[in-house]
């Protein structure tokens, strides 16, 4: 979707009314969003990218945690993960966006040496090639060990770990990248990790592709539970080795398993896809969601479903579909970039360059400064300051700007677009 750019957020500015006061409108005060009802609560799992830290705040969260992450990818603690991954988290959480995490697990969507690499900083999009995959690279999109800038100029110096959505042509949209210099490991005995639907097995021979990427599992093992024998086309796997001569070796394999018990209070964030009208029905990272009469739409209509619509559902698992109680879009439709003139802390609302901009707990804060990536989200907002310049995306309210991203700029980086008329 086509942002309207800074020239045209003056539409915003509403008859001076934003910038004649900060009192709060929605969203205010770290880790609250939604009702005041403290009885309302839910138990269950949540699946989304992290979007703060001083606990983990995932799909608009404050998930309380004991510090401990359930990983395969060499990631043990809280402390190593970043803003973007993708978590599961089970858990409780209430309407105010509290809650507490019993358990929560990672695992990486991609991992493996980059063959090529575009980014369009004008556009904030681009897109990666990996183990035969695209990945699709957004202004949502978290960087860090590299720049996107670096990644396309020299893609074959860069091995990447990727945390995404896989999409229904068989492609990724990547929400957090993290790269290494080529010849320096990650924290993990596997060197490649791919996931994706099997074809053109070959039970003989022990090989099959993954979206055109040819894998060989004869000297593999199930993973977990996981038979080989209950290997078929069309079967979503997750496949773990090595490279040689072009054809990743696995040593692990594991099946997609449900990502919920049945009978869980459901949060899941992503891009949709399989989307069926006449059916009411569409799947999102491999979960069958139903629509029904009582389903409530936020932000978005039900006319407006569609394939690659990035959306959030709540609602209850039962029987191995997602019963959707909401469905809320998170599809940004303007953005601002400039100078911070005001920043009202208590209700975490700054002015941009004119500009009234809510941040939420949802909203994801990045910084071109990596040593910065990992702070907390009440740290984040306490450093912001007048005359920082950022750029943020979103969606516009009813006189503000609800901030989806916030990324302060480096000084050296802004002045060309700080001078546009």
């Amino acid at each position: 979707m086509k942002r309207n750019g800074l020239s045209k957020a003056i539409k915003l500015v509403m008859a001076g009314a934003l910038v004649g006061g900060l009192a709060a409108c929605g969203g205010g005060g770290s880790g609250s969003s939604g009702s005041a009802d403290t009885s309302a609560g839910s138990q269950g799992t949540s699946v989304g990218a992290v979007t703060g830290f001083g606990s983990v705040y995932v799909n608009g969260t404050r998930f309380t945690t004991n510090g401990r992450v359930d990983s395969d990818d060499g990631l043990e603690r809280e402390d190593q993960l970043d803003k973007g991954m993708i978590l599961k988290v089970r858990g409780s959480w209430d309407d105010r966006g509290e809650g507490r995490a019993d358990d929560i697990s990672y695992d990486d969507t991609l991992r493996g040496p980059l063959t090529a690499a575009s980014w369009d900083g004008s556009a904030n999009t681009g897109q990666l090639e990996m183990l035969g995959q695209l990945i699709g690279l957004t202004n949502e999109t978290v960087f860090r060990g590299a720049t996107p800038e670096q990644l396309a100029a020299s893609p074959a110096s860069y091995r990447v770990r990727v945390s995404g959505w896989r999409l229904d042509d068989g492609s990724f949209r990547a929400s957090y990248v993290g790269a290494r210099v080529s010849g320096l490991a990650f924290d993990d005995d596997n060197e490649v990790e791919l996931e994706g639907v099997v074809q053109n097995l070959d039970a003989i021979a022990r090989t099959f592709t993954i979206n055109g990427f040819s894998v060989n599992y004869e000297l593999a093992s199930g993973d977990d539970d996981f038979d080989l024998d209950d290997l078929s086309d069309g079967t979503a796997v997750e496949v773990e080795g090595y490279l040689q001569d072009g054809i990743l070796m696995a040593k692990e394999i594991d099946d997609e398993d449900d990502l919920f018990d049945d009978d869980d209070d459901v949060e899941i964030s992503g891009d949709l896809y399989d989307y069926d009208s006449s059916t009411r029905t569409f799947r999102i990272n491999g979960v069958l969601v139903q629509i029904d009469s009582d389903t409530d739409f936020d932000d978005i209509s039900a006319g407006s479903l569609q394939d690659g619509v990035f959306v959030k559902v709540e609602g209850d698992f039962r029987n191995g579909v997602l019963l959707a109680e909401e469905i809320e879009g998170r599809e940004g439709d303007d953005e601002v970039e400039g100078r911070i003139e005001q920043v009202d802390l208590a209700s975490e609302v700054l002015i941009v360059s004119g500009v009234r901009v809510q941040l939420t707990a949802s909203t994801l804060i990045d910084d071109d400064d990596d040593d910065d990536g990992r702070r907390s989200r009440v740290d984040d907002i306490n450093a912001f300051m007048v005359g920082d310049y950022v750029e943020v995306e979103g969606r516009r309210r009813d006189g503000y700007l609800e901030a989806f991203t916030i990324e302060r700029e480096d000084e050296d980086d802004d002045d060309d677009d700080g001078d546009d008329d």
